[in-house]
């Protein structure tokens, strides 16, 4: 039988050699259900929805000509969907630390590069843990094969979204990421062509810094975002920040209502990514305090993934998305001095090629040798302590096999040595937060999620205090003297 054979694109390539011992490029996301699932519905439903893009039944394979798509001429469905028990009684905790080993398991590359973990008894329903190698795909593309495969309703009757556009007009409005896209038509051929230019000189502006001004002062908005980036400084070295081991540990939070967090952000003149990340800073501020540290003037540093793919064409497989360097001012105690702060490092940003060229550097990274793709990756990632972001979800509630998704969650992983993702997905009208670490750096990731919430009450509260009403949202200093402590 002849092997069906496709090329790779550079880009999924170089998310292919990213893979290392101690941060794996998988995605993993957790489904927990309100009723017990069969592996025999679970099997039929894969087989019929995720099957049906054949990218699921081809592996990566390096060949002369590059790295190709091959078909498994061998595929064994029951070898990539598996069922797995927790101990009797098994509960978060188990399921976490379930969870934790999966991600820190290699897939393996003899076959395709996913896997489904079936948990059938999860509280009163079941769990389902999914492990995906991101060469396949991103996770904005993702969610989109996974609507593709869900129901409306438990019988089957009402098909559940198809794959297609993700957000609407207004959405794009009220996200800054979003109006991030709007500057960068027509700059991608420069910014790979750029990124090429870096990866031939081997990280030549990184490690000489007059180069990089140099190509400032040339003019152009393109070159100096590179600039930027050549010259970016470290972040504050905190106890997340460090060399990563292989063990991880993942931890989700209890969802809050989306509706709460836009009315806040509403209130507060701000968006709801802004609540959300001034909300996780003010969580791993409240962590480094708890474990003695100094905190004072401290800024972490996060990559945030950019989608760069047109609303049409969010479905896709494959990997399109840009990334940003966004600062979190962990060093504010004021909980809505913070928020405007976070606000004033998204509003920073638009208009930034910085996506753009991180997608360039990503495409000439597979397009080049593997050896300078490492140290070009070192040099990018020794800058950023955490990965974040933030995908929306369907705001129905939908059906998998058969059962009623009754939670959505997952982790990205993480490149070079940094030791944490952040994610945020939006499903039914509430807001999950994940947290994945690095054992050896931080091995208790719930002391973070645990202060989650009450950072976000700690904004409710202020708003709640102030003086009402006010035609237009008061300013950071007007704010301050209602914060709590």
């Amino acid at each position: 039988m002849s092997v069906n054979r496709e090329s790779m694109s550079s880009v999924d390539v170089a998310w292919l050699r990213m893979d290392r011992p101690s941060n794996l490029m998988v995605i993993c996301g957790v489904l927990v259900y309100d009723e017990r699932i069969t592996i025999a519905r679970l099997r039929s439903t894969i087989a019929k929805r995720f099957l049906r893009f054949p990218r699921f039944r081809q592996r990566p394979v390096q060949s002369a000509a590059g790295y190709e798509w091959h078909t498994d001429q061998g595929f064994d469905l029951a070898r990539h969907v598996q069922r797995v028990e927790l101990p009797p009684g098994g509960g978060d905790e188990e399921l976490e630390a379930l969870v934790s080993r999966l991600v820190s398991e290699p897939l393996d590359h003899r076959h395709p590069l996913w896997q489904y973990h079936l948990v059938p008894k999860y509280r009163r329903g079941s769990a389902l843990i999914l492990r995906i190698h991101h060469c396949y795909a991103d996770g904005i593309a993702l969610i989109q094969v996974l609507l593709s495969m869900t129901d409306a309703d438990r019988e089957g009757t009402r098909a559940g979204p198809v794959p297609g556009p993700s957000s609407s007009s207004s959405q794009a409005e009220e996200d800054p990421l979003m109006q991030l896209l709007a500057p960068l038509t027509g700059v991608l051929k420069m910014a790979s062509s750029a990124g090429a230019t870096l990866l031939e000189k081997g990280g030549e502006l990184w490690r000489d810094p007059a180069k990089a001004i140099a190509l400032a002062q040339q003019g152009g908005a393109l070159a100096g975002e590179i600039a930027k980036l050549a010259l970016m400084s470290e972040d504050s070295a905190t106890r997340f920040k460090g060399v990563p081991g292989v063990a991880k540990r993942v931890a989700w939070a209890e969802p809050i209502p989306l509706a709460d967090v836009k009315a806040i952000g509403k209130a507060l003149g701000c968006s709801v990514n802004d609540v959300l990340l001034s909300s996780i800073a003010g969580a791993l501020r409240a962590y480094l305090v708890r474990r003695g540290e100094a905190v004072d003037g401290v800024m972490i540093r996060a990559l945030v993934p950019v989608n760069l793919r047109p609303p049409e064409k969010t479905y896709r497989l494959g990997n399109k998305f840009g990334l940003v360097f966004l600062d979190l001012p962990i060093g504010i105690e004021n909980p809505v001095a913070r928020l405007y702060a976070v606000r004033a490092n998204m509003q920073a940003l638009k208009g930034s090629y910085q996506p753009v060229i991180a997608l360039g550097i990503l495409a000439a990274m597979g397009a080049g040798p593997q050896v300078l793709q490492e140290q070009l990756l070192t040099m990018l990632a020794r800058n950023a302590t955490a990965v974040m972001t933030n995908v929306p979800g369907p705001q129905q509630a939908l059906y998998f096999a058969g059962a009623k998704i009754e939670r959505l969650m997952f982790w990205v992983p993480q490149s070079g040595n940094i030791g944490m993702g952040v994610s945020i997905i939006t499903y039914a009208g509430d807001v999950q937060f994940g947290l994945i670490t690095d054992r050896r750096l931080c091995p208790d990731p719930e002391h973070v999620i645990d202060r989650f919430a009450p950072e976000f009450e700690k904004l409710v509260l202020t708003t709640l205090m102030a003086p009402w009403p006010w035609e237009t949202p008061p300013a950071a200093e007007q704010m301050e003297q209602f914060a709590t402590a």
